[in-house]
């Protein structure tokens, strides 16, 4: 990951003062159209950043509210490309879940949504493990936010992904650009792009930092994360788990396939992105844990006046299929199951 500063160079607000408001004037810039937040300026001029960060720290601003004697919430949102979700802190709580949110996180002021209804933060202070809070709710979304949050996406970032695009072929680099994300307070833009190893993008940035007049990040993703960014449904008809839900991307083996006795067709069992399916994984655990209260196959068992070995395992339903000494087939429940053990360790 890669990114650059620019030097504020173009009247736009500080933090604590008024939103710059949208001009219409042909040819203007992205930076003019959606840099209406406040932001920080930047000590960097058209160089490399190093690992200069956004100046605002959710640990800081929260203690400096505590201090302050403030009425604090906390609410779980939604936010980011990425649909990164977390706990953010807020003074005021004047919207409901589902509803769209301003807030402002380490990367800027973004555009997100509520998932819970806010909870006074003394609640959280009983908890005994240690909250991280994503950042800071600034004010529900109005219409006008919403407004500009649709110019946002279908306009800028189409714009954005198209000129960005050309300049990928003018220097010649060996990448496929994935999706753009313009943060709602034009603190910066995003790129996220596909690369077989390590790219030299530097000049790139360069001339997306003059062209944009905001900083820049550049960042690899991967297959799964390409189908988060774009891809809507999975073969099950339900949207996808990475996309609503999953906060990381474990790995997936095709050992937790055998446990789940699913087809080990790799085409049935792939996902959007090529993969195997993340949800081959997050229900693994399930799995392990029913496969721990059952027999395996071959084991003898007893259950009431049923005595056999183990012919079959039904893990959902919690069965074992038995066959008796009389060679009868007998399903039974593992809360009937009485003795069980392994005849080969047995002395």
């Amino acid at each position: 990951m890669y990114d650059e500063d620019r030097e504020n160079g173009d009247g736009a607000p500080r933090e604590g003062e008024a939103p710059l408001e949208k001009k219409e004037a042909a040819g203007e810039s992205a930076r003019e159209s959606a840099g209406k937040e406040s932001r920080r300026e930047s000590s960097v001029s058209g160089r490399h950043s190093g690992r200069h960060h956004y100046a605002f720290d959710p640990a800081a601003r929260l203690k400096e509210l505590v201090e302050a004697g403030m009425e604090i919430w906390t609410v779980a949102a939604r936010y980011g490309k990425m649909n990164n979700s977390g706990l953010f802190f807020c003074t005021a709580c004047g919207f409901a879940p589902e509803e769209h949110i301003v807030v402002k996180t380490k990367m800027g002021v973004e555009m997100g949504r509520a998932l819970t209804a806010p909870v006074p933060y003394d609640k959280l202070e009983e908890r005994d493990a240690p909250v991280e809070f994503h950042g800071e709710v600034l004010r529900p979304a109005q219409k006008e936010d919403i407004s500009r949050w649709q110019y946002i996406q279908d306009e800028l970032c189409e714009k954005e992904f198209d000129i960005c695009q050309d300049l990928i072929k003018k220097h010649g680099l060996a990448m496929k650009l994935v999706d753009v994300e313009h943060l709602f307070g034009g603190d910066r833009i995003i790129f996220y792009f596909l690369a077989d190893g390590r790219v030299d993008f530097r000049a790139l940035v360069r001339d997306l930092s003059r062209e944009f007049r905001t900083r820049i990040e550049m960042r690899q993703i991967g297959v799964r994360d390409e189908a988060k960014l774009l891809a809507d449904y999975e073969h099950c008809g339900r949207p996808l788990c990475c996309k609503t839900f999953l906060k990381d991307l474990q790995p997936v083996t095709m050992k937790m396939a055998k446990h789940q006795k699913t087809t080990l067709d790799p085409t049935k069992i792939s996902g959007r992105c090529g993969r195997l399916m993340c949800c081959l994984r997050f229900e693994d655990e399930v799995y392990t844990w029913l496969r721990s209260k059952l027999p395996r196959k071959g084991w003898n068992v007893q259950a009431g006046r049923i005595r056999g070995d183990v012919a079959d395992v039904n893990l959902l339903k919690e069965q074992v299929l038995v066959r008796t000494e009389s060679g009868e087939l007998v399903w039974v429940h593992s809360s009937e199951i009485q003795k069980a053990f392994d005849p080969r360790k047995q002395d």
